[in-house]
């Protein structure tokens, strides 16, 4: 997970307005940053690919960018690809 810098503790603010409002910043960057760390959790814990077994890759509906199928009808693992000029699944070396 990233480390996301926190805001020093200063002790000798001048006047109490100053000291509330420094607070109040202090408390608005925790809160973001637990938003910050909960959304790195949602990441973090996604997988990056789908591993399916299929017969054929062309059982697969809407599939995305990075998708990995094993075909059991040639035996081999195939990845989509999604380019400008083709989108299909390719077979690894």
């Amino acid at each position: 997970m990233a480390r996301y810098p926190e805001l020093s503790n200063l002790v000798n603010l001048s006047t109490e307005e100053v000291r509330n409002l420094y607070n109040e910043m202090q408390r608005w960057g925790a809160t973001l940053l637990n938003e910050l760390d909960a959304r790195d959790a949602q990441v973090d814990n996604r997988p990056s690919t789908n591993i399916r077994v299929e017969v054929t890759s062309g059982n697969i509906t809407n599939p995305q960018k990075g998708d990995v199928v094993y075909t059991t009808s040639a035996g081999k693992y195939k990845g989509y690809v999604s380019t400008a000029t083709s989108t299909t699944f390719k077979a690894f070396f």
